[in-house]
């Protein structure tokens, strides 16, 4: 027996037995699954993975510690955390500590020495499913029980427990000499955000494109957004369903048509929402740093990062106006649209991604581009922005 049992429970009537390594507790939510081979710590801290369970297949988890100045958010966001084996020693002299010491400190419950194949493979085939993940409830019946009174996300606002109560200013792009090539412009172009659990590295990328960035809770109404007269309205990423975000469907609503919009992953979906699409849940999601995403005008596959659980339904969006610029391969899912007549475009997929692929990072430019023009990028023209980028980075 392990000095610190562990269990993770599926509403399936699942038991998976190992060790602990984080907090002692029990949790509830979604268990899913990630396949980067790196990056844990900015997957624990971005808030799109509030009320999930986040499984890992890579086997090996924690060897380089954690690095503060590489979180996502003010902390771990994750509900649960399961790996096939923990790194005892990290090494990298840019760690302030290791994975375990501090996802102890935030309260975080994480299992060991579980088959994370298995769970991979059971979701997969199954879909994504009610979990809970226990140090302290150790009899299987009574975990299982649990996890199966556990309410899901489906209808659940996740966004009021991630995002910001008041408006703030952001100002620091890629400080780090340990980041991404720096490419900070002038222009100073003012930017709202919508905060609806927004990754730093999307604001650094703002910050990188030229622009100075005001960021509102997503409740705040569309008369006042416009107050700070806004080059450009930017809607974030976030955790859940898209659909009971009412009061951002309607601050949304409101600024269509007022300024150019540019959105990313939850974003997107409530951007298609506002136009009057519908959105669905995905069977088990798309989360990992290797998903390929081809622009259906050039026919060119960007490899992507992508953290999400819900899409936009294609056929009710052409309805509205919109038009699809990309595409996931693997399922054939909308991964990105522009609007025919309006300055809106948005992604389902994560172009400020870090580690992980910087294929996308050339969306930022196609939002400057579109605030100077006051016209959507046509998917041709994300894909000149790309080229330009890739010119300069060689």
């Amino acid at each position: 027996m392990p000095d610190r049992p562990c269990k993770l429970a599926l509403e399936d009537g699942t038991v998976f037995a190992g060790e602990a390594f984080g907090a002692d507790g029990t949790h509830d939510g979604e268990v899913c699954f990630n396949t980067s081979m790196a990056g844990y710590q900015e997957i624990i801290t971005d808030p799109s993975y509030c009320g999930q369970i986040v499984t890992m297949t890579y086997p090996l988890i924690g060897n380089y510690g954690i690095t503060e100045e590489d979180l996502e958010s003010r902390g771990p966001q994750v509900e649960g955390f399961v790996i096939k084996e923990l790194a005892r020693r990290h090494s990298n002299f840019r760690a302030g500590g290791s994975l375990e010491d501090w996802l102890r400190k935030h309260g975080v419950v994480a299992i060991e020495g579980v088959d994370t194949r298995a769970i991979t493979r059971k979701l997969r085939i199954q879909g994504a499913l009610r979990g809970s993940i226990s140090t302290e409830i150790l009899d299987d019946a009574a975990l299982v029980e649990r996890a199966r009174n556990w309410s899901g996300l489906v209808g659940q606002d996740m966004v009021k427990r991630v995002a910001p109560k008041e408006a703030f200013k952001w100002t620091q792009g890629f400080e780090s000499k340990f980041a991404m090539d720096h490419r900070r412009k002038t222009g100073a172009y003012r930017i709202v955000a919508m905060d609806c659990g927004m990754k730093r590295n999307i604001l650094r990328n703002l910050v990188e494109a030229g622009c100075e960035v005001t960021v509102v809770p997503p409740d705040t109404a569309a008369e006042a957004i416009l107050e700070h007269k806004p080059d450009g309205i930017f809607v974030s990423n976030g955790p859940g369903d898209p659909e009971p975000l009412e009061y951002a469907i309607k601050s949304l609503r409101g600024l269509v048509g007022k300024a150019p919009i540019f959105g990313i992953c939850l974003g997107h979906q409530l951007l298609g929402l506002a136009l009057g699409a519908k959105t669905y849940k995905l069977k088990f999601g798309h989360r990992g740093g290797n998903q390929p995403v081809i622009n259906l005008a050039t026919r060119r596959v960007e490899i992507t990062s992508q953290n999400h659980g819900f899409a936009v339904e294609t056929p009710s969006l052409v309805k509205v106006g919109g038009v699809p610029t990309h595409e996931n391969l693997n399922d054939k899912t909308l991964e990105g649209f522009s609007h025919k007549d309006l300055p809106i475009f948005s992604v389902q997929y994560h172009p400020e991604a870090s580690p992980g692929p910087h294929d996308a990072t050339y969306l930022f430019d196609c939002f400057i581009d579109m605030i100077r023009s006051g016209k959507a990028p046509t998917a041709e023209e994300m894909a000149a922005a790309q080229a330009r980028l890739e010119g300069k980075a060689g």
